[in-house]
């Protein structure tokens, strides 16, 4: 018997039992417009355009919103559905607006939608996940899973038995208790990726093992899930269980043993530095869905098909081309559309029976201390300190999207009733959101490394070993700078100790975070963009390291957000010990010799490491410095000028142009300006004198050194120049000439001249001071590379006394153990990185 109504929008429906069937017109999908009296929000087009707006919309301002909390975007998303749901704006005009925006109609048009971007979704992860990476974390990894999902696991099945009655009486106990314990259990990888990214654990011990714990958790779960779907059958329980456990095992086997080897098939007919045609990437996305329709055609769910196929495919130049053509629209549009259905499903004004969701409440809370303890037993045998098991443990109970899919399943499944998936999916949202709060004020990591005396170059003796950080961003950056390093004179007696630091920037995408070089034996096919660029860097410096004499080279890849990035940069600089850190400038030379800003975001890195880096640095401006050929070739002769004004910057840089006087293939021209008559106004200015007069007394005895010890050197010319204001500075700096391949000068930052009077004032870049920004301007006719160079302004008399600092053990202990933690590796090998910074590897 079927009673027809009509809904608050206009809707005809018919319910039929307690079952509500929708009827619209299928001529109903585009409107004529509003001037023929339509109302676009009964056609199924513009009303889907409408709700996905709105969506994105409301997710990306909560996103903004919650961006200081550093809260997981997916936290913004169910956010984002919870307030256009029943739970908000269904209050709203007694749900006459929820009404318009999100009819009954539309719900089909919305979950389609929203299950074909889950779809590719969770195929990009199954992309992105790297499984060796269980491997390379050992055992550690997989008893830290299984500890952190026993326990919870038996605290779900134990409360399905007392739960069933209470939520529904409709399914068997048998996917009941294998879905709620599957529900309790589960970490969301994709989200514990986000926090560790954010909270700059990635390539911490922490952070490897709970991501390494985290794929084994994913996978266990997807089997359970896909045994608890199939328990589901009615008819003929056991044995349509049984073909669907089978049918999906052998569909596993087909993507492994078939449709892997027909990829690599196609990676080995693309001509090596080429992108994949464009009918195998179609092929390969027809792929996606036609799994997702098999799996779902066998009895499990449609995403665990796609899933799988994207476990098989290679994580490299295959894997980045289809990433770059499904992550954003996939991700950044359709994602968002399934947690907000999850959200516009949960009324939280449902929650009336108070003895039932508490019990509900009381047996989430207990897994996941079930899981926080168990993680802590195993930290315990490993040794692991107390507040690095309990981070693990928290880390370990992140929801998100995992959770989400299982709750939807189970919602659609009738496992669970409206209540309940309500609550789950608050305290999921709840436990997820503690969880970046909680770990930042547990976790603090030792910092493994000791304070150094030599942060400056000043400071360190000429004998000596010199260590630098050199960072970057692209193979263009190498030529230069090895040219740069071996005109600083390399030597066994005074050696330099060089990090070679690649800038790799962390996007969104997981494969980002899980770069593994192999220098020995690279496969062009199976290397992102970023790995073959720090293949070409690793591969230059290494060519370099067995001609040289003296250097010793150990290349990382550092991989960060540009707005931290610099926090790893001066992390690592600190925990080697470096002097120096040199980074190039944000502008690159074009054909024509100008100077052209590559990517605003260098800038900023540059900015933030001059305000906080422990010890000197330098921005190279990178005109080409000897080319592609080498300095020590003996038909290369450099000509390198210092403009010293006075002040620490200037300082520093004419000490690290003084190690450049011991090689024979280098000139030096050291041209000092001295100030002309200078007049007092002001108490002001006396006290600005006073200060230059203390801080020309320094560089009275520093130059008057370099005079005595290189007076008898051909090679060094030392000039003083008289000069009165900015403009009589830049005349003379004009008249230089363009014979010099290298200028090397101080930032001057704090230091107060009239020989640089008026210059800061159309400066175009104030980080390079008033000379180096001169030297970088287009209008200035410079054709050599300049160094701009800032003193570590901590580097005093005391700074460092009373700690260990053995310069020549490290290069020791590199010689006779090359294989040490943090090294260049013979073959596929993560390296480490310490404590507190992005991905190192």
């Amino acid at each position: 018997m079927a009673n027809s109504v009509s809904s608050t929008d206009g809707t005809p429906r018919h319910i039929i039992g307690n079952s509500q069937v929708v009827c619209y017109s299928s001529t109903m999908i585009t409107t004529d417009g509003i001037w023929d009296g339509d109302d676009p929000l009964q056609y199924s087009l513009p009303l889907f355009i409408l709700q996905l707006t709105l969506i994105v919309v409301t997710t990306r301002i909560l996103v903004f919103i919650l961006k200081p909390l550093r809260q997981p975007r997916v936290i913004a998303e169910i956010l984002g559905g919870i307030l256009l749901g029943p739970s908000c704006l269904g209050r709203v005009s007694k749900g006459w607006l929820a009404s318009k925006l999100f009819p009954i109609r539309s719900v089909t048009i919305l979950e389609t939608m929203a299950n074909v971007g889950l779809l590719y979704f969770l195929f990009l992860v199954g992309v992105e996940m790297d499984i060796t990476m269980v491997r390379r974390t050992g055992r550690r990894a997989v008893i830290v899973a299984l500890a952190g999902m026993i326990l919870p696991f038996i605290i779900g099945t134990s409360a399905s038995f007392l739960l069933k009655n209470v939520i529904t009486k409709n399914v068997p106990q048998g996917p009941f208790l294998l879905f709620l314990g599957v529900a309790l259990s589960v970490t969301a990888f994709p989200v514990l990726a986000r926090i560790l990214a954010e909270l700059k654990l990635l390539n911490t011990e922490l952070g490897k093992i709970s991501m390494s714990a985290a794929i084994i958790n994913d996978i266990c779960a997807w089997i359970l899930l896909a045994l608890s779907i199939a328990l589901t059958q009615k008819e003929g329980f056991i044995l349509a269980s049984l073909w669907v456990v089978l049918s999906g095992a052998a569909f596993v086997l087909f993507c492994f043993f078939v449709v892997r080897p027909s990829i690599w098939w196609i990676l080995q007919k693309t001509p090596e530095g080429e992108t994949v045609d464009e009918l195998y990437i179609c092929m390969i996305l027809t792929g996606v869905m036609a799994s997702g329709f098999i799996t779902d055609a066998i009895g499990i769910h449609s995403i665990f098909g796609a899933f799988v196929f994207g476990l098989v495919i290679p994580n490299g130049l295959l894997g980045l081309s289809l990433m770059e053509k499904l992550e954003d629209f996939v991700s950044g549009l359709l994602l968002p559309l399934f947690f907000a259905i999850s959200g516009l499903k949960t009324d939280l004004f449902a929650l009336k029976d108070f003895s039932t969701w508490g019990f509900l409440l009381l047996t989430v809370l207990l897994a996941c201390t079930g899981k926080v303890v168990g993680t802590m037993m195993i930290a315990h045998f490993y040794c692991m300190p107390f507040r690095e098991g309990l981070s693990l443990g928290m880390l370990m109970n992140t929801k998100g999207l995992i959770e989400m899919i299982v709750l939807n399943v189970g919602r659609d499944q009738q496992i669970l009733d409206e209540e309940s998936f309500a609550l789950l999916v608050f305290t999921s949202l709840l436990m997820t959101a503690i969880i970046t709060p909680v770990v930042t004020a547990v976790y603090r990591p030792a910092r493994r490394f000791i304070p150094y005396k030599r942060r400056t170059i000043q400071r360190s003796k000429l004998d000596s070993e010199l260590r630098i950080l050199a960072c970057i961003h692209s193979p263009r950056n190498v030529p230069t700078l090895i040219n740069l390093i071996e005109a600083s004179h390399p030597t066994k007696k005074s050696p330099i100790f060089l990090y070679v630091l690649h800038l790799v920037e962390l996007t969104g995408r997981a494969s980002a975070m899980l770069i593994v070089h192999n220098t020995q034996k690279p496969d062009r096919h199976t290397l992102n963009r970023a790995e073959v660029q720090s293949d070409h860097i690793v591969n230059a410096f290494e060519q370099y390291q067995k001609k040289a004499v003296g250097v010793y080279v150990q290349p990382l890849t550092a991989i960060s957000p540009y707005s931290s990035m610099h926090e790893d940069i001066c992390t690592l600089a600190e925990e080697r010990r470096a002097s120096l850190i040199i980074v190039p400038f944000h502008k690159e030379q074009t054909v024509d010799g100008a100077l052209e800003a590559t990517n605003p975001a260098f800038r900023s890195v540059n900015q933030n490491l001059l305000a906080n880096a422990q010890c000197s640095v330098a921005i190279l401006i990178d005109r080409g410095l000897g080319g592609t050929t080498r300095v020590a070739t003996s038909h290369v002769l450099h000509h390198v000028v210092v403009l010293f004004f006075g002040g620490p910057d200037d300082r520093e840089a004419l000490s690290y142009a003084w190690r450049m006087t011991e090689h024979d293939r280098v000139s030096l021209t050291v041209l000092r300006f001295l100030e002309g008559d200078l007049v007092v106004e002001t108490v002001t200015e006396i006290t600005m004198v006073t200060n230059s007069e203390q801080e020309k007394q320094m560089d009275d005895e520093l130059v008057n050194e370099f005079r005595l010890k290189n007076v008898s050197d051909e090679s060094v010319v030392y000039v003083e120049k008289v000069v009165n204001n900015g403009e009589e500075t830049v005349t003379e700096i004009r008249g230089l000439g363009s014979i010099n391949d290298l200028y090397i000068v101080g930032r001057g930052e704090g230091i107060l001249s009239s020989l640089t009077a008026g210059m800061m004032e159309w400066s175009e870049c104030p980080e390079l001071g008033p000379i180096g920004d001169l030297l970088a301007s287009s209008d200035f006719a410079c054709t050599a590379s300049v160094l701009v160079v800032q003193q570590y302004a901590g580097a005093g008399p005391n700074d460092g006394v009373g700690t260990p600092d053995s310069p020549g053990n490290e290069i020791d202990q590199y010689l006779q153990n090359p294989r040490r933690t943090g090294d260049t590796p013979s073959g596929s090998q993560r390296r480490q990185g310490p404590s507190g910074y992005g991905n190192i590897v």
